[in-house]
């Protein structure tokens, strides 16, 4: 419920602080007073966009701040959605700055003002003559139905339950594209896939097969140089081995004679033995070089192909071949278990749907059996809110689209006089009935679930004064569960308030301000004495308010 409310430097209104209580609220001024002002200053707080013309001093910055006791709405959840900080008692803060920027904040957080207004619809539903919109909408007429139907649990299971059908739906729509275009490029990927596996690739392979093939190249060459090489060794006049095998005896003697000559010998001893190894090295070369032009076309047709993949995929190394080969087995195997997963995901679907199916068979039942008791009660009312013809017919028709709120199609038709056509309320309401018939509806749902803060602003234009009455009365009912205001121009509602506020205008320095009041009992016969007869009060006239007061 709403609290207190603050407004500082907005339109007529210089600084203005009152506190609310719980019950039956009125408000009540002549016209031109600025109640319409005070509902616009309300309104930015539930996340209404603002202009510099809400600015009554253009160099100063509008402040309007209310507080609210949200301990029985049950709003902690929609609180750590939105990441705010959740109080009890929830001070809500909007400023307009010279600039024209504005600013939100929700307990000292700031806010943007879509998540301002989602809260502030669930804190305060104003309700005017020329807003009725809300009741010829579809979401709301079922929120009425499904209040009396008491369907909130299989609402929310239906919702759980809708969100996966969707979400599996969706899946099955794109494994179902992939598919489509999986087949159009999978015996393409296949062909290259095959061509990889026969290529038989392996990391490390190019760099031998580059040298081998050199080597079976040039094979003539290589045999030359080898052959000339064995010849310095093996000469037998001037051949390396003969002449170090000489040389060595020769220092071999020498080292004999002196010590010092040993390390001679000792090198020379090293570098024949190194270069016998060279030698028997060379040797080996020789014997196992042999021509194979055979092997030498399979290494050119391998470097051929491996090249050629390097070009056909981008890719500069083995590593990267290999690399796509894993790839085009991915979307190879697939495209081939694409079909599996189509079933998979069609069974998945059948399940939820059949879930789906009999719980909007449930909520239809509960709907169809409550339908009858909201049109009795609905008529009840209208017909002591001088409406004693009003008929409504409602009806459900099961369709096979899944709603977001079941599997059915809402009529919702009305007729205000005896013989009449039944009409959408839309065509077949006036203003006047609109707001009677939503009064009649709020009233009703007071009853079944926790509605909002509700300001009826001069919803009772045009109605005689037994109907007000009866407005009145059902106001004041309303008011046992939730807090209630009425901004109204009749004596017989204003009558009927726990608490009274009068707003009006007042001079000061030629300069005009709006003020809201808080009238106390003697007070209170005099605006009504006025509200009956006008500003002379006449004895009859206070006689008359007493008499409604009591």
């Amino acid at each position: 419920m709403l609290t207190s409310l603050s407004i500082k430097n907005y339109a007529l209104i210089d600084s203005l602080q009152v506190d609310f209580n719980d019950g039956f609220t009125i408000i009540t001024g002549e016209t031109g007073a600025g109640k319409s002002i005070l509902l616009g200053g309300l309104s930015l707080i539930l996340g209404k966009r603002a202009d510099l013309s809400s600015l009554r001093n253009k160099e100063q910055k509008c402040i309007i701040e209310a507080q609210f006791d949200v301990s029985n709405y049950n709003l902690k959840e929609l609180y750590d959605i939105n990441d705010l900080d959740y109080e009890s008692q929830t001070i809500i803060r909007r400023e307009i700055l010279p600039s024209g920027k504005s600013r939100a904040f929700v307990n000292d957080s700031p806010v943007n003002l879509s998540n301002l207004q989602l809260l502030g619809e669930r804190l305060i539903d104003i309700h005017s003559q020329h807003e009725t919109l809300q009741l010829v909408d579809d979401a709301f007429q079922f929120q009425v139905i499904d209040a009396l139907s008491e369907n909130k649990e299989e609402l929310i299971d239906y919702s759980t339950k809708l969100s996966k059908y969707k979400k599996l739906t969706k899946e099955l729509e794109q494994l179902v594209a992939f598919q489509s275009e999986a087949i159009k490029e999978h015996d393409y990927n296949s062909f290259l896939l095959n061509e990889l596996v026969a290529a038989n690739l392996k990391v490390d392979e190019l760099e031998g097969l580059e040298e081998e093939y050199e080597t079976l190249n040039n094979i003539e060459t290589i045999q030359e140089k080898l052959t000339a090489s064995n010849q310095f060794f093996s000469d037998e006049q001037l051949g390396l081995i003969n002449t170090l095998t000489e040389l060595k005896v020769v220092l071999k003697q020498l080292a004999s004679l002196s010590n010092k000559y040993e390390k001679l010998y000792t090198r020379v001893n090293s570098s024949f033995i190194e270069l016998d190894d060279v030698f028997s090295e060379i040797e080996r070369f020789q014997e196992d070089l042999e021509a194979n032009p055979n092997r030498l076309e399979e290494v050119n047709g391998k470097l051929t192909t491996i090249n050629n993949l390097f070009q056909k995929h981008i890719v500069n190394d083995i590593s990267g071949l290999i690399e796509v080969k894993k790839e085009l087995e991915l979307k190879v195997s697939a495209t081939e278990n694409v079909e599996a997963d189509i079933t998979k995901k069609e069974s998945e679907i059948k399940t939820v749907k059949s879930g789906l199916d009999k719980l909007a068979q449930v909520i239809h039942k509960k709907r169809v059996q409550a339908i009858p008791k909201l049109k009795k009660e609905l008529e009840i009312i209208l017909s002591s809110l001088g409406m004693p013809n009003a008929q409504f017919d409602i009806s459900l028709n099961l369709s096979s689209t899944y709603y977001y709120n079941g599997k059915e199609a809402l009529s919702f038709l009305f007729s205000a006089n005896k013989g009449g056509t039944f009409k959408s309320l839309k065509k077949a309401a006036s203003g006047g009935e609109l707001s009677r018939i939503m009064l009649a509806i709020k009233s009703i749902l007071t009853r079944y679930i926790n509605l909002p803060t509700i300001m009826f602003d001069e919803i009772d234009t045009g109605v005689s004064g037994e109907v007000s009455n009866k407005m009145a009365e059902i106001m004041s009912q309303m008011s046992a569960t939730m807090q209630v205001f009425s901004i109204t121009h009749l004596p017989q509602i204003a009558a009927k308030g726990h608490t009274h506020f009068k707003v009006y205008k007042k001079d000061v320095d030629e300069v005009t301000t709006t003020n809201l009041v808080k009238l106390n009992h003697d007070d209170r016969i005099i605006e009504i004495a006025q509200m009956l007869g006008g500003i002379e009060v006449s004895n009859s006239a206070i006689a008359h308010a007493k008499q409604l007061l009591n």
